[in-house]
């Protein structure tokens, strides 16, 4: 055996793991990559902006910077809900610029690896299954990955910027 063999014998290959937090929309798991989530707000006032999309709810001053805050209720075809002391507003990057998110509460942070994460089934061509990179089953509990740079067009985030 020559030292290369052995040096082999002696790594644990492990497998990468992706991070990410999972937040509820009505009884529904979602979950975003942790790498783009900046922070996460108790939710505060939200000033409207005329004419803006029905799905943004308008912009917050945070530390100075004006940051657009988004529906996601709304963005993905959900009926919208009242705040409670649960609502969150998950600031994330998206292909750069900063935007706010509005769910419903935040539950906690997971690892998957790839083979955990399963593709969407092609059940329909909606316009809100462009965000769903896929899906993975945590305890008998379906969690819904979405991908965030797909939840904003470009044309959108050079409107909201």
């Amino acid at each position: 055996m020559n030292i290369s063999e052995e040096i082999d014998d002696d790594i644990e290959y492990i497998e990468p793991v992706t991070q990410w937090l999972t937040f509820m929309l009505d009884k529904e798991r979602y979950a975003v990559k942790v790498i783009q989530v900046q922070e996460v707000l108790l939710h505060t006032k939200i000033a409207p902006v005329p004419g803006a999309p029905s799905e943004v709810l308008g912009i917050i001053n945070l530390r100075g910077n004006v940051v657009t805050v988004v529906d996601a209720r709304t963005r993905f075809g959900m009926d919208p809900c009242e705040v409670t002391k649960l609502t969150r507003i998950l600031m994330v990057d998206i292909k750069g610029k900063l935007i706010g998110v509005v769910v419903d509460s935040v539950t906690e942070v997971i690892e998957l690896k790839d083979e955990d994460v399963e593709s969407v089934p092609d059940i329909n061509s909606s316009a809100t299954s462009i965000f769903i990179q896929g899906i993975t089953n945590i305890e008998n509990e379906l969690h819904i990955l979405v991908n965030l740079d797909k939840l904003i067009s470009e044309e959108e985030l050079e409107m909201l910027a």
